[in-house]
C-alpha cells in the first residue's frame, strides 16, 4: 500500500460534498467520488453503475462518506416524497452491496442521516441515548435510511449514521433563505419563535468526520450538532446582526405556510423545534472550531 490516504465521497456534487472534497484534498487525501454523473480525474462512478464498478471505486479506500440524497427543499407531494426516500435508501443499499464485493473494504463508513429523526422537542434535548423519534414523513425517511445502513452486511467495515443538524457555511447550506429574509426586512421571529434551532458549521462537520474515523471506539448513531442550541427568535436576531439588518418583521406561522406553498417548499425547516444534543461527540472530547452561532454567522457573512 502507498502512504496516500484515500476517501470515497458518495454524493459529492452538493454543497457539503464540494466542501469535503476541497478539504480532504487540502489535507493530502486522494478523493474518489460516486455521484449522479461520475467525474473526471481520480477513479469515480455514477449512481446506476453496477455493483462491480462501485466496488472498484471503494476497494482500497480507508474511508467512505455517503452524503447522497435529493434536496428536501420542495413540496412533499407523492412524487417528491418517493424521490427523496429512494435517493437515500437505494444509494445506501448499493454501497452496502459494493462493499461486500471489495477485497479491501473501507474500515469506516459514515452515512448521512438527519437530526430531524427526533420529535419536535421544546422541553429537553435529544441525545443518542435518550432521544425520542418523532412522527411524519421526514422521520420515516430517516428511519428507513438508517435501517438500510444497518442491514448492509459489511463485517470488515464499521458503520455510523450521522444524525446531522442544519448545516451552515459559505456558498450554500440552509443559511441563505434566512439571510435573504433579513436583507428584505423580514428577519423577525418565525412562528412562535420559541422553537429550537440545532446547527453545525460545515467545517466542524468535516472535522467530525475525520474525528469519528480516527476514533474506532465510537459506534452507533452520532448526533452531529453544535452544543450551542438557540431559539428561532435568537437565531433571527443573530442573522440580522451578521447581515447588517436594522429590523426584522415577525412572520406568523399561517403566513409561512402560505409562502411555502407559493415557493414550493415546506415550513418544517423553520417551524419544527430541533434540539439535538451531541452527547457522544462531547463525551469523546471533540473540540469545535465554530462552537457559537453568533460568531459562526459573523464569519460566514464576512466571507461572502
Amino acid at each position: 500500500m502507498s502512504g496516500t490516504r484515500t476517501v470515497v465521497l458518495a454524493g459529492a456534487s452538493g454543497f457539503i460534498g464540494r466542501y469535503f472534497r476541497a478539504r480532504f484534498e487540502k489535507d493530502g487525501w486522494t478523493v474518489r467520488t460516486i455521484s449522479r454523473r461520475g467525474s473526471k480525474g481520480a477513479p469515480s462512478a455514477a449512481w446506476g453503475d453496477d455493483d462491480v464498478r462501485l466496488a472498484r471505486v471503494l476497494d482500497g479506500a480507508e474511508l467512505l462518506v455517503n452524503l447522497a440524497g435529493r434536496s428536501v427543499s420542495c413540496r412533499y407531494n407523492d412524487r417528491n416524497k418517493a424521490a427523496i426516500l429512494e435517493s437515500r435508501v437505494s444509494t445506501t443499499a448499493a454501497l452496502g452491496r459494493a462493499i461486500a464485493l471489495c477485497r479491501q473494504p473501507p474500515s469506516t463508513w459514515l452515512n448521512a442521516s438527519t437530526g430531524t429523526i427526533y420529535r419536535n422537542a421544546v422541553d429537553r434535548p435529544q441525545s443518542e441515548g435518550d432521544g425520542e423519534p418523532g412522527t411524519g414523513f421526514s422521520v420515516d425517511v430517516a428511519r428507513a435510511w438508517e435501517a438500510e445502513l444497518d442491514a448492509a452486511v459489511t463485517p470488515g467495515t464499521r458503520k455510523i449514521p450521522l444524525r446531522i443538524a442544519i448545516v451552515l457555511g459559505r456558498g450554500g447550506g440552509a443559511l441563505r433563505p434566512f439571510a435573504n429574509l433579513a436583507r428584505l426586512g423580514l428577519g423577525g421571529r418565525m412562528g412562535p419563535g420559541t422553537q429550537k434551532f440545532s446547527w453545525i458549521h460545515v467545517e466542524d462537520l468535516y472535522r467530525c468526520v475525520r474525528f469519528l474515523h480516527a476514533r474506532k471506539d465510537i459506534t452507533g448513531p452520532v448526533n452531529v450538532a453544535s452544543p450551542d442550541v438557540v431559539t428561532n427568535r435568537e437565531l433571527m436576531r443573530m442573522v440580522r446582526r451578521a447581515y447588517g439588518a436594522r429590523f426584522g418583521i415577525p412572520t406568523p406561522a399561517w403566513l409561512l405556510r402560505l409562502g411555502a406553498v407559493l415557493i414550493r417548499t415546506e415550513t418544517e425547516l423553520v417551524l419544527k423545534s430541533r434540539w439535538v444534543q451531541p452527547e457522544k461527540l462531547l463525551d469523546a472530547g471533540f473540540v469545535y472550531s465554530q462552537p457559537e452561532l453568533g460568531r459562526a454567522l459573523q464569519q460566514i457573512a464576512k466571507a461572502r
